[in-house]
């Protein structure tokens, strides 16, 4: 048992277990055989289509009990401890503020077979598992799947903060992490796609100035702009086999970035690619540009475009829309689950969590040394197969509405899985003139306190010298990766503004003086 948990927070065994199939609940389980042992859920079938495993364990919980949730990919602002809501689903994993100040946390561990989200009420637990292909019945063929291994702890002696972090690392038994701190700079919040060869070059000019003399050397990330058929207002897919005008030579290019003393990274969007010449079966349902993941050609293609990445020089890949381009929604359009009905995969025979947790593991083999940053990812699925981690929805080089919103929310409610399941990156600090220095500086201040990967996305000649001397300051920070910051009011509000860092209590002042623009103007 490890240091302050005080035993399971659920019973040993579940009350009732329901078998879901295409058609609805089974009354008769024909041909499916399903089982729970010490955690373990496990099902069998030879035809039957199953869809959902519906686990309850009745017990009752104290009142005034606050819940905390996990996202199904990025959060977008909206974590937050609340009361009973028992038509709330939270997914993966929760956590229980008892009011005797313990703190209970359920959940599965990574990289289960299913989409797993969980409820709770005055009465018990119920854990609900998507064990769908796409929006139909998995069809298993007498495979016995292992539909997931069921966690449950109380931490009593430390704050729910530190527990949810305990509580993470025990859902995620071999994470992998970078060898060293990563941080540095990235050109989408400043740029938005509009760069070439020279922009990028200057940018890491700029960065090697900035951090000068430290030891721990910065990425350059490239981001969305790069490729042949990127233009103004056209969709951002691949081919990734080779740059567009601005970018005439890969290699070459990550061989210039290399000699300023930066490392280069680049972003990619994997199941994205228009090339008419490839065949139908290829691609999801009435989508002509996206791929399906399941498809075994697809995943040779995966492996050839990072191989490439690789080989070109780049030691860093950032690669985006996994979770939009496999269901076809973001996560605040899943109510509650990820995929709608009616559609499967080309592989009907694995669960769409097996599917995409393949097409991560395909990424990671190809990848080699290069370290994997996921964006629009599942990280409880990729989780053990990328050592970073885009945790929160995108922040703004325009909006500190957006900045404050989707970036503080996702430090506070995800440092939990921060160096337990990988390294958390809570979005880049945009810098473009749009937002006041003192904004973004305390911004840069809290990810640098974190620990997280602080990405900056500066435009040259924004910033005053000492402006800059502050920044490069902050970066010294970021490249010892040290995790020196904890929330105190993370239970009543949504952007914490008070502090533990380096033991000292401090203050934020996230909001402006005239309350901002919202996040929804045009």
């Amino acid at each position: 048992m490890s240091e302050f948990s005080a035993g399971p927070y659920l019973p040993d065994k579940p009350d009732v277990i329901t078998v879901y199939s295409e058609n609805g609940k089974l009354s008769q389980l024909q041909d499916v055989v399903f089982s729970y042992d010490n955690g373990k859920l496990e099902i069998s079938a030879k035809d039957t289509p199953l869809s959902f495993l519906r686990v309850r364990w009745n017990f009752p919980i104290a009142p005034k009990t606050l819940f905390c949730g996990d996202a199904w990919e990025r959060t977008y602002g909206d974590s937050q401890w609340r009361t009973f809501d028992p038509g709330r689903m939270m997914p993966w994993y929760f956590f229980a503020h008892l009011p005797d100040g313990r703190t209970g946390c359920c959940g599965v561990r990574v990289r289960p077979a299913c989409f797993a989200a969980w409820s709770a009420d005055p009465t018990g637990v119920t854990l609900w598992c998507d064990i769908r292909c796409g929006g139909r019945g998995v069809i298993l063929n007498g495979r016995s799947l292992v539909v997931a291994q069921i966690e449950s702890s109380v931490y009593d002696g430390c704050t729910a903060f530190k527990a949810a972090g305990k509580f993470c690392a025990r859902l995620c038994p071999d994470p992998i992490f970078p060898p060293t701190p990563v941080y540095g700079s990235n050109n989408w919040y400043y740029a938005y796609g509009n760069i070439t060869e020279e922009s990028v070059l200057e940018d890491c000019r700029y960065l090697a100035d900035l951090t000068a003399g430290l030891s721990c050397r910065p990425f350059m990330v490239m981001d969305d702009g790069w490729q042949e058929l990127r233009y103004d207002n056209s969709p951002n897919y691949g081919p990734w086999d080779k740059g567009n005008k601005h970018f005439p030579d890969m290699p070459h290019l990550a061989e210039k970035m290399k000699n300023f003393g930066v490392r280069p990274g680049i972003w990619y969007r994997p199941l994205y690619l228009h090339d008419p010449a490839l065949k139908r079966e290829l691609f999801l349902r009435n989508m002509p540009d996206t791929l399906d993941p399941s498809h075994p050609e697809v995943a040779e293609l995966v492996a050839r475009d990072i191989s490439r990445f690789r080989e070109w020089g780049f030691e860093l890949i950032k690669h985006d829309f996994t979770t939009f381009d496999t269901v076809g929604r973001y996560a605040f359009d899943m109510h509650p689950w990820p995929c709608e009905n009616g559609w499967a995969f080309f592989d009907r025979s694995r669960t769409s969590a097996e599917i995409l947790t393949g097409l991560f593991r395909t990424i990671r083999n190809a990848a080699g040394p290069v370290l994997i940053m996921g964006c629009n990812t599942i990280g409880h699925l990729a989780a053990g197969l990328q050592e970073l981690s885009r945790t929160g929805d995108d922040t703004s080089g325009k909006r500190w509405e957006r900045t404050c919103k989707m970036g503080v929310n996702t430090v506070a409610f995800r440092s939990c899985q921060h160096r337990t399941f990988f390294d958390m990156d809570a979005d880049c600090v945009g810098i473009t003139g749009s937002i006041p220095w003192k904004y973004n500086r305390q911004w840069a201040e809290l990810v640098a306190a974190s620990g997280s990967s602080l990405f900056i996305s500066p435009q040259p000649g924004i910033l005053s010298a000492a402006e800059n001397d502050e920044l490069k300051h902050l970066l010294a920070i970021a490249s010892k990766g040290k995790i020196a910051a904890e929330p105190l009011d993370w239970m009543d509000n949504l952007r914490p503004e008070h502090w533990v860092i380096h033991g000292k209590e401090h203050y934020f002042q996230w909001e402006e003086i005239d309350g901002g623009e919202p996040d929804f103007l045009p």
